[in-house]
């Protein structure tokens, strides 16, 4: 069990990676919290950059690739640029909080999905508009 925070999840993520030999990073999911998402929304990616998010520039230092794949769930970006950190720490609204726990749901079924089909077949379920 990971005993990092968030921000420095690369190092939980690369004792796993280790201890359980995962040589190939596609092999690799990781469920992340996403700005540039609105709230509720289900995304689902392979590799890609970090748009400023502190747990996957961790994750990508830790394992020095970035092709993992990636189940982003939408949080909605705050006003400003300076209350992100705020915005995913702060106590979510109750109709937000509705939304998420669907998309929580919805991010546990993507993740069997694409162990289950791969990863194609997660997007071409999951990353439509709804």
């Amino acid at each position: 069990f990971p005993i990092t925070f968030m921000n420095d999840s690369g190092r939980s993520v690369q004792s796993m990676v280790r201890r359980y030999r995962i040589i190939d990073p596609t092999r690799l999911i990781v469920v992340q919290d996403e700005l540039d998402l609105p709230p509720g929304e289900l995304k689902i990616k392979e590799g890609g950059g970090l748009a400023g998010h502190n747990g996957l520039r961790s994750i990508t230092q830790h394992l020095t690739t970035q092709d993992y794949l990636r189940v982003r769930i939408g949080v909605g970006k705050p006003q400003s640029k300076q209350y992100g950190k705020g915005h995913v720490l702060s106590r979510v609204p109750r109709r937000e909080r509705e939304l998420l726990d669907v998309a929580i749901a919805e991010a546990a079924d993507a993740v069997e999905l694409i162990v289950d089909d791969g990863v194609t077949a997660a997007m071409q379920r999951f990353n439509v508009k709804r």
